[in-house]
């Protein structure tokens, strides 16, 4: 499905914030708009594409499966958010799956045109390179947590991740909606039935409570003293 193209929209953008209005105007004129619904699959892996996406509205997922169907889970994106640079930057496939988590607007900029924006807008560029070296860092961090540490401190170090994300106060957390097991699952590389083992576990050291569909992190001191013990740093 289509939509009416809006420089507007774009003014929500992160990575476009302070651009002109011509620019804006341009940008919302070069963009192929669009209405995802929830739940469908917005780009592909090892798919031939090299369009960047703004996400005007709604949550998409970064994923993939591995060769016996187990998803891996890399990040969650919400509005005002950009993705597929990578593929923009060195014309190559898509290196991950993104599938909606709710009923998106997405503005997507071809390869071509992105390329001539961060050539003309330095503040663009250098914000791309930030990203992406963020994003680096991350998955290195990922890439250390899964190689080094068992599944209850991954479960640790993920539960850690999203109380930051979302904010703590008071040393608490409050995750509303609660992740599934099963997506806790995927994002530390293990099964439904060993998040729940941990998650109860967590929960008799009142660590962790349930509040409705919430699930409230009471002691996120604590949380992170249990995993810099495991990683040797804070």
């Amino acid at each position: 499905m289509t939509i009416q193209r809006s420089s507007l929209a774009l003014k929500h953008i992160a990575l476009l914030e302070g651009l002109s209005q011509s620019r804006f105007d341009r940008l919302a004129q070069r963009c192929q708009w669009q209405s995802v619904a929830a739940g469908a699959p917005l780009l592909l892996r090892s798919e031939e594409k090299s369009d960047v996406y703004f996400l005007v509205s709604g949550q998409l997922r970064v994923t993939t499966y591995s060769a016996n169907g187990r998803q891996i889970t890399f990040r969650d994106l919400n509005e005002g958010d950009h993705l597929g640079e990578i593929a923009a930057i060195d014309g190559r496939p898509r290196s991950a799956d993104v599938l909606t988590l709710k009923p998106s607007v997405v503005a997507s900029l071809d390869r071509l045109a992105f390329l001539e924006l961060l050539r003309e807008e330095p503040m663009v560029a250098e914000r791309v390179m930030q990203s992406l070296a963020s994003l680096v860092r991350q998955l290195s961090e990922r890439v250390i947590d899964l190689s080094t540490m068992g599944v209850q401190n991954r479960v640790h170090a993920e539960l850690l991740r999203l109380a930051h994300e979302v904010g703590v106060s008071e040393n608490r957390a409050r995750l509303d909606p609660a992740p599934t097991h099963a997506e806790l699952a995927s994002r530390v590389s293990t099964n439904r039935e060993q998040v729940t083992r941990e998650l109860n576990a967590l929960s008799r050291a009142g660590v962790l409570a349930k509040d409705g569909k919430a699930l409230v992190v009471l002691d996120v001191r604590r949380l992170a003293a249990m995993l810099a013990e495991v990683r040797g740093f804070p």
